[in-house]
């Protein structure tokens, strides 16, 4: 389950998903692949119909639009014209174009906050046959639960296998296609807070890649798993045997070819799975122990560009914080993010800042005001609750915890 960020304060922690497994029958796939074909050519000409009103405007001037409502009537004169297009649901084409003017927006609002180029949202592309995995939204009119089978517009019938009970009646399901072939339905439901007893206890969070989370209690520190390195040697064969079965250009690929790329994609997808689970674990034992949580607010795209690549993304720091924070709100804690600059150089104790920046092998931080001399994560993990506000209660060599309304008071 992935909890979104619009929490309420009434009862309701936003919504949520709920993921589960499909047993697709031969017919019912083929349903799903030609819808999926219908709302890709839906996607393309969108794309299309977006580049011709940008070049149109370039040249003459004008300021022509190309919102969903222009992309509403292209749709409904396309149904009219090409009865293949008909055939389908208009619930999902619908729902294609409400992601493309999304992606759309986002795009044109990046450049026009004058982003740098690489953390810009790219303008949407052409979705290839070969590459582009199958994803259909349906709105609530456009499926029913009956009789613990799902129903989709078109009269697609799937058995969705429950491992779990919806918390409510979704507003929304995407079914889609993984790498391995199998399919897939989401579920956007409102979830309800699960709060925990009160602890008075605080806890600040500093990431890095030894350990994936060094916090202010030596408990709740989160080792490197190397999930990804056990794996290596194994993924290392299966793409090797890709290598030397690859198929020339415009040649078929062989079984040999074909299997061993579904290894891949098997051993990816156990991979990432081990992470959220190591994850999702820590993160439950890190909420139900304390009501309050300063996250560094950390984003580790850039250190793919540097010689910590791979065991960076082996750390799986985004997908750590984003479980962290679901987890926090599922259970009504207080979590807040703290901008990761200077972390490392400020001092815990009386806030002074180093005048360079420390190298990553000095692994001990070293006040020269006060004289503080401690782990360097560990003092950054400090800093993160003088930032984020929250009293070291709690912490470690600091002072004994009290409950947060005696704080407040």
């Amino acid at each position: 389950m992935a909890m979104t960020t619009d929490a309420k304060a009434s009862g309701e922690a936003g919504h949520a998903r709920y993921t589960y497994r499909l047993r697709v029958s031969a017919g019912a796939s083929g349903l799903l692949e030609a819808e999926w074909a219908r709302c890709r050519w839906v996607w393309n000409e969108c794309v299309a119909k977006s580049k011709a009103v940008y070049l149109h405007n370039k040249v003459t001037g004008e300021r022509l639009t190309c919102g969903p409502a222009q992309l509403d009537k292209m749709l409904t004169e396309a149904r009219q014209m090409t009865p293949w297009l008909a055939e389908g649901s208009s619930v999902p084409q619908q729902q294609v174009i409400r992601d493309f003017a999304k992606s759309r927006a986002k795009a044109l609002k990046d450049i026009k906050d004058r982003l740098p180029i690489h953390r810009r949202t790219g303008m949407p592309r052409w979705k290839k046959k070969r590459d582009a995995r199958p994803s259909l939204n349906y709105t609530r009119r456009g499926f029913r639960l009956k009789d613990g089978r799902l129903h989709l517009a078109g009269g697609i019938s799937l058995t969705v296998v429950w491992s779990r009970d919806l918390p409510a009646d979704p507003s929304s399901v995407r079914v889609y296609k993984d790498t391995l072939g199998h399919w897939h339905a989401s579920f956007v439901t409102l979830a309800l807070i699960e709060p925990l007893p009160a602890t008075g206890r605080v806890l600040g969070v500093d990431w890095g890649v030894k350990d994936t989370a060094t916090t202010t209690s030596d408990a709740h520190d989160l080792p490197h798993a190397e999930h990804g390195r056990k794996a290596a040697q194994r993924l290392a064969s299966y793409q090797r045997r890709m290598a030397r079965r690859r198929p020339a250009k415009g040649q078929a690929a062989s079984r040999g070819y074909q299997e061993a790329k579904r290894q891949t994609a098997k051993l990816h997808a156990k991979t990432a799975r081990q992470r959220r689970d190591t994850a999702r674990k820590w993160a439950k034992t890190v909420v139900r122990d304390h009501d309050a949580i300063a996250v560094e607010d950390f984003r580790p795209k850039f250190l793919a560009k540097t010689s910590m690549a791979r065991k960076s993304a082996d750390a799986a720091i985004g997908v750590t914080k984003a479980v962290l924070i679901e987890m926090g709100r599922k259970h009504g804690r207080d979590v807040r993010l703290v901008h990761p600059a200077h972390t490392t150089m400020d001092c815990a104790s009386c806030g002074a800042r180093t005048k360079h920046a420390l190298p990553l092998s000095e692994r001990t931080y070293a006040c020269t005001a006060c004289g503080a001399v401690s782990p360097r994560d560990k003092n950054s993990a400090r800093v993160m609750l003088v930032r984020a506000g929250l009293s070291p209660a709690g912490v470690e060599g600091v002072r004994p915890a009290r409950p947060l309304d005696a704080q407040a008071a």
